[in-house]
């Protein structure tokens, strides 16, 4: 199996090898983040090419973000929207973030990302008075991946799409014999999402799980 993705090992090559068109800068992150000792939090690079498709079609201009680490999909989205865009980024870190910071610079995107740090429901609440957001990203604690939805749809447009990364947990959410924490929370989470009648919904198997939830 390729990470958490899964596919075999050999079908995950000829994807990468037959899609991926990852900038340099993006990979030379992807290579220093890879020695980092929470590697694993960092998405695959097929993951940042698929959230910078969605953009694209979208032609999002604000978009939000809610863990950043060491700022992988966050210069994707940057990227991928350009000058004149507006991508708020919430995390606690400084430590992880000031990587993703040079980065930003290396790329000319850092006029484009506004970092938050502390809290992220602190900042979602204080975003409530600005103008909606197109698009949202989701992937931090797990405890509070509810908390965190709640919050978006009142942040997004009609129409914007929320993206929830870690939705299949690496399949601990289908063992009912896992009852850790983060994977209880992401069972009630995943359930939650199933019937809410506020979005339309799809969840895929990309990289950990991904969920797509667009805003009615």
């Amino acid at each position: 199996m390729a990470g958490d993705l899964f596919i075999p090992e050999t079908i995950y090559q000829y994807l990468q090898s037959h899609s991926l068109r990852e900038p340099p800068v993006l990979s030379r992150l992807r290579e220093e983040t890879a020695a980092h000792s929470y590697a694993r939090m960092q998405i695959p690079p097929e993951h940042g090419q698929f959230l910078a498709l969605l953009l694209n079609l979208m032609g999002a201009r604000r978009a939000l973000e809610v863990g950043v680490f060491t700022g992988y999909s966050s210069l994707a989205a940057a990227l991928a929207m350009g000058p004149g865009a507006r991508l708020v980024a919430c995390d606690i870190s400084e430590e992880y973030t000031a990587v993703a910071r040079r980065y930003w610079k290396e790329a000319g995107v850092d006029s484009i990302v506004d970092l938050r740090l502390g809290p992220a429901l602190d900042t979602l609440r204080a975003l409530a008075a600005e103008p909606p957001f197109d698009f949202a990203f989701l992937d931090a604690d797990k405890s509070n991946y509810e908390n965190y939805y709640e919050a978006a749809p009142g942040l997004l447009r009609a129409g914007g799409l929320i993206m929830v990364d870690n939705v299949l947990w690496s399949g601990r959410v289908a063992d009912p014999s896992n009852q850790e924490a983060d994977t209880l929370a992401l069972r009630r989470f995943n359930e939650k999402l199933h019937h809410d009648q506020r979005i339309d919904l799809s969840m895929i198997p990309l990289g950990d799980g991904v969920t797509l939830a667009r805003k009615r």
